[in-house]
């Protein structure tokens, strides 16, 4: 089992369209674990953490969120981080960016 944690800043018409929703729904469905963001720029920010295979079809599934005109997906791959859950992080967009917000969510960390 090759499970990895990834970092995906989504761009587009992504922010006031319920990806964050749709999001959540797909990973807990695939049970992967991590958190959904908007970020102040407008884009959204997923940590997520699975089996290397099923995050590859999570990708491709995020895709089909509807209400969203997603126009680009990076991804990096970032140091193990282990969750209990996929939560929506509120505050991101919205208000002041806080990445502190995700330490909450965190049980351990290899950081």
């Amino acid at each position: 089992m090759n499970v990895k944690t990834i970092q995906i800043i989504v761009s587009g018409r992504v922010q006031g369209v319920g990806l964050r929703a749709c999001v959540r729904r797909i990973a807990l469905d695939m049970n992967i674990n991590g958190t959904v963001m908007n970020l102040p720029d407008g884009r959204v920010q997923v940590v997520a953490v699975g089996e290397s295979i099923i995050l590859e079809k999570f990708l491709s599934m995020l895709y089909g969120c509807p209400r969203a005109l997603i126009r680009d997906i990076q991804v990096i791959e970032i140091n193990f981080q282990q969750f209990e859950g996929f939560f929506i992080i509120k505050g991101g967009g919205e208000d002041q960016y806080n990445t502190l917000n995700i330490s909450r969510f965190l049980r351990d960390s290899d950081i």
